[in-house]
């Protein structure tokens, strides 16, 4: 009968002893996560101060703080993809005097992948056909320059040149090209207000330049929000040879081959061919990404 006593007393103690255990670690798993996800004291996009004093402005930046801090896989893709997409759009922002945070506009668009949106809008900076055609990109069925980087990110900077001298300032900028200038200076125009964060928008509109912050936010201070990605894990630039092409390739595999690599290759490196052949009877210079490693 002792023997069962003190047995049932063990028993008491190990329970009461792993509920500590248990509700100890489990409060600071919590605290741990709390830590993770916070606001800056204060951001701004492109030099224009967001206005975190104000109740919603604040709370639409946590919410997108939050959601990202938690979207571990996709931001960690991301933080990968940057290291060798940013060296690319870098330069190009810069020459056309874009300010550098609209590259974390582009990460918002399409986690700097060539993706396709459900309307149709495609490459890394997510281009509608028409919309890339009137800023001086080909599309059809041979070339989709959408898919070319260098090429997309001019005409971004075009456009964003072009939003930034119709508002002023270039969060606007960056909010048109979510909604359109007409869509953003249409409610702009009747609601009375001149500045993004006193208009309401879409939700969709509403979020993006808030994304954006947020992005910029984690990207900027990785470790701190529990991003820590090791220099080897991440993406780099692949070392390429470019050559001149002016007339039609009847066979891209067959030319991939000639050149020493294989249709895949190719076509991973210069994802704006769209066909099987480059079809060109007006004698246009195109520039071809042979890559001299990686494969």
């Amino acid at each position: 009968m002792k023997r069962i006593k003190n047995g049932a007393i063990t028993a008491i103690v190990l329970v009461l002893s792993g509920f500590f255990v248990y509700s100890t670690s489990k409060k600071n798993i919590v605290t741990e996560k709390r830590e993770l996800v916070g606001l800056p004291l204060e951001i701004d996009f492109a030099g224009e101060k967001t206005p975190l004093h104000i109740a919603d402005v604040r709370e639409r930046l946590d919410r997108e703080m939050v959601i990202n801090t938690n979207l571990h896989s996709s931001t960690t893709l991301i933080l990968k993809r940057a290291n060798r997409a940013f060296p690319i759009i870098e330069p190009i922002l810069e020459k056309y005097g874009v300010p550098d945070d609209f590259k974390y506009l582009a990460v918002i668009e399409s986690g700097l992948a060539n993706v396709v949106s459900p309307a149709g809008a495609r490459g890394v900076w997510q281009f509608m056909p028409q919309t890339a055609k009137e800023q001086g990109m080909e599309v059809n069925d041979y070339v989709d320059e959408r898919y070319h980087i260098e090429k997309s990110t001019e005409a971004a900077c075009r456009y964003l040149l072009d939003a930034k001298n119709k508002f002023g300032n270039w969060t606007l900028a960056a909010a048109s090209y979510n909604a359109g200038m007409g869509g953003i200076n249409k409610q702009l125009t009747n609601q009375m207000v001149s500045d993004y964060y006193d208009v309401l928008l879409t939700e969709e509109t509403s979020r993006y330049v808030f994304r954006i912050l947020a992005l910029k936010e984690i990207m900027l201070n990785p470790a701190k929000y529990g991003f820590e990605i090791p220099n080897e894990q991440l993406y780099y630039p692949i070392e390429v040879k470019k050559i001149e092409v002016d007339s039609t390739i009847s066979d891209l595999a067959t030319f991939a081959k000639n050149q020493g690599i294989n249709y895949k290759i190719l076509k991973l490196h210069n994802p704006w061919l769209r066909d099987k052949k480059l079809e060109n009877k007006s004698k246009k210079t195109y520039i071809l990404e042979i890559p001299t490693e990686g494969y």
